[in-house]
C-alpha cells in the first residue's frame, strides 16, 4: 500500500468502554448512535485536495473538523484509522501543467507539500493515510473491472462508464431522482447510455498522462479514485465518510453507487458532510467545487489575496491556532462566514487565554503548556469535593462532554471553555494570588485543578499545543516594559526608603491607572497587568 507522508499522528489503544456519541448520518437525515462496525475501532475517510494550486481557507475545513473529531474519539475510547486522499490527476493538474509547461507530477509534489505544511500549521497531525491517486492505478483498475464484469458498467471506444439506472439505491444520499441528474458533458456525451452514467476510465488524448488498462491507455475518474483508495486501506464498508456538502452530489453519490455494487455490501455506515465556508452571506470560498458546483451562485467569492489562496500568508498574519480556533467555533454542519472581523475576533478571545497562562505561570513558575493532558476522558474526571469553584468546573466539564458526545459541537464545546476560563480568573482575583504567592496553600492547589480541567478540554480540540510564536517586535518591547518597570520600582523604594511617601504612592497610583498592579511582598516588590 503507497501513501503519501502523512503528519505524524496515529491509532491509541482502545479503552475497555468507549462512551456513547451520537452522529448526525446525511444517509439517514437523523442523529444516531455510533456503533462501529468493528467493536472498539473506527475506520474514517475525507476526501482531500486536487493537487493543482496553493491550499486556501476553504481546504483546511474538513481537515481541522475531523482532526479534532478523531481527537474526541480517540479521548472516547475508540482506535481511529484516519484516510485522507490526495488527487493527483486531474483534468484540472492537467490544465496547470499545460500552463506551467513543467509536468504534472511536479505539480502535484509541490502543491501536496504546500497542503501538508498548512495541515501543520493548523495542528492537523492526526492522519495516518494520506494515499495518491497515481500509486493506486492498479486497484483503481481492477475495481472498474470488477464492476463491468458484474455488469454495472460498460466500455465504448476506450471509455468506461457506470450506468447508473443499475442501481436500485443511485440518489438516496442526495436524494435526487434519475430524472434530474446530468453526467459529464463534452465528447463522451454522445457515448454514454443515459445521461447521468459517469465516468470510470477516460480514454488518452493526445499529450496527456495515461495509464495501460485493458480499455486501452487512459487514467481514472474522479469518483472511482476514492473508492479504490478507501477500500484498499479501510476495506469494503467503513464506518465515517466525511466531506464538504458541496461533495454530496455528484461525489459521495457516485462512489457509495460504485462501491455498493462491486462489493454487495454498504461501502459507509455514517455519511458526514460539513458546513461550506462562505464570504459574507453568499459565496463558497474558492468560487465552484472543483469539478462541479451545484449552482451558479457564487456572489461574495473570496480572492486569492482575501484567503482563498495563499494560505500560508494568511496564516503568517494570524497565526494557524487562530484560523483553527475560528474555524472550531462554528458547529461543523453550519455554514462558516469567513472574514478578518471573524479572525480578529478569535484572536482577541485566544488573547484571554493565553493572559490566564501567563497569569497561572506568575503563581505557580510552570507553564501551563507543560501540564499533561489526560489521553482518555476517564483520567481528566475528579471529586471536587464540594469546593465551590471546583463543583463549578466539574459541571463545565461534564457539559463539554455532553456538547462533543452530541455530534461533536464544537461551538457549544467552546463556549463552555469561556465559562472555565471565567472560573478560573475568578479564583485568581478573590484568592489574591499573584508574583509571589505562597504555591504550597490550597489555593495553589485548586489553581492547579482548574489549569489541569482547561488543558484536559483544549487538548481535545488540538488547541493551545504550544506557546504561540512572539508578534515581531514583540520580546524587544517586553524587555523595554520590563525594564522601565524595574526602574519606577526602584524610584518607589528610594522614595519610601526617605519617607517620601507621597511620591511613592503616587508612583502606585499612577501605574494602577494605567492598568499595572504592584505586589509588595517579603520578598521584594512585583508587578503584574490587571486581568
Amino acid at each position: 500500500m503507497s501513501t503519501a507522508t502523512a503528519p505524524q499522528g496515529g491509532a491509541a489503544a482502545a479503552a475497555p468502554q468507549p462512551a456513547a456519541i451520537r452522529v448526525y448520518n446525511t444517509l439517514s437525515k437523523t442523529k444516531e448512535p455510533l456503533e462501529p462496525i468493528r467493536p472498539g475501532q473506527i475506520g474514517m475517510y475525507l476526501c482531500g485536495p486536487t493537487v493543482y494550486a496553493e491550499s486556501h481557507i476553504g481546504h483546511m475545513v474538513g481537515p481541522v473538523i475531523f482532526d479534532t473529531i478523531k481527537r474526541f474519539l480517540r479521548y472516547s475510547g475508540y482506535q481511529v484509522t484516519w484516510v485522507v486522499n490526495i488527487t493527483d490527476v486531474d483534468d484540472k493538474l492537467i490544465a496547470k501543467s499545460r500552463e506551467r509547461k513543467i509536468p504534472m507530477g511536479q505539480i502535484a509534489i509541490e502543491m501536496t507539500a504546500d497542503y501538508l505544511a498548512n495541515l501543520r500549521e493548523l495542528g492537523v497531525n492526526q492522519i495516518d493515510h494520506l494515499p495518491r491517486a497515481t500509486d493506486h492505478m492498479g486497484e483503481i483498475i481492477e475495481f472498474i473491472r470488477t464492476l463491468i464484469e458484474k455488469g454495472f458498467a460498460y466500455e465504448v471506444d476506450g471509455d468506461v462508464f457506470f450506468e447508473v439506472a443499475k442501481d436500485p439505491d443511485y440518489g438516496q444520499l442526495s436524494n435526487r431522482t434519475l430524472e434530474s441528474m446530468l453526467g459529464d458533458g463534452g465528447e463522451a456525451a454522445g457515448k454514454k447510455r443515459a445521461s447521468g452514467d459517469f465516468a470510470l476510465w477516460k480514454s488518452a488524448r493526445p499529450e496527456e498522462p495515461a495509464w495501460a488498462s485493458p480499455w486501452g491507455p487512459g487514467r481514472p475518474g474522479w469518483h472511482i479514485e476514492c473508492s479504490a483508495m478507501s477500500h484498499a486501506i479501510l476495506g469494503e464498508t467503513f464506518d465515517i465518510h466525511g466531506g464538504g456538502l458541496d461533495l454530496m452530489f455528484p461525489h459521495h453519490e457516485n462512489e457509495r453507487a460504485q462501491s455498493g455494487c462491486c462489493h454487495g455490501a454498504p461501502m459507509v455506515k455514517y455519511w458526514m458532510h460539513n458546513g461550506l465556508m462562505r464570504a459574507g452571506e453568499k459565496g463558497k470560498v474558492g468560487g465552484k467545487s472543483d469539478r462541479q458546483a451545484e449552482s451558479d451562485d457564487v456572489a461574495g467569492k473570496i480572492s486569492r489575496s482575501r484567503g482563498a489562496g495563499g494560505l500560508s500568508q494568511l496564516i503568517r498574519r494570524h497565526t494557524g491556532e487562530r484560523i483553527r480556533f475560528f474555524l472550531l467555533r462554528t458547529h461543523y454542519r453550519s455554514t462558516i462566514v469567513y472574514g478578518e472581523e471573524g479572525l480578529e475576533e478569535s484572536g482577541a478571545a485566544l488573547a484571554a487565554f493565553y493572559r490566564f497562562f501567563e497569569r497561572f505561570a506568575e503563581v505557580t513558575g510552570q507553564s501551563f503548556y507543560d501540564l499533561p493532558a489526560p489521553a482518555h476522558r476517564a483520567e481528566g474526571s475528579f471529586d471536587p469535593a464540594g469546593e465551590g469553584v471546583l463543583v463549578e468546573a466539574a459541571g463545565l466539564r461534564d457539559k463539554f462532554l455532553a456538547a462533543m458526545d452530541d455530534d461533536f459541537n464544537t461551538a457549544l464545546a467552546i463556549s463552555t471553555l469561556f465559562d472555565l476560563l471565567r472560573a478560573a480568573n475568578r479564583h485568581l482575583d478573590q484568592q489574591g494570588l499573584g508574583i509571589g504567592a505562597d504555591r504550597e496553600t490550597p489555593a495553589v492547589r485548586t489553581l492547579y485543578r482548574l489549569a489541569g480541567v482547561l488543558r484536559d478540554l483544549t487538548s481535545v480540540l488540538g488547541l493551545f499545543r504550544q506557546p504561540p510564536p512572539d508578534q515581531p517586535g514583540r520580546q524587544a518591547d517586553q524587555g523595554l516594559t520590563d525594564g522601565l518597570m524595574e526602574l519606577l520600582i526602584s524610584l518607589r523604594k528610594e522614595a519610601r526608603a526617605q519617607k517620601d511617601f507621597a511620591t511613592g504612592d503616587r508612583i502606585r497610583d499612577r501605574l494602577a491607572e494605567l492598568g499595572v498592579l504592584l505586589l509588595d511582598k517579603k520578598e521584594g516588590t512585583f508587578w503584574e497587568r490587571k486581568p
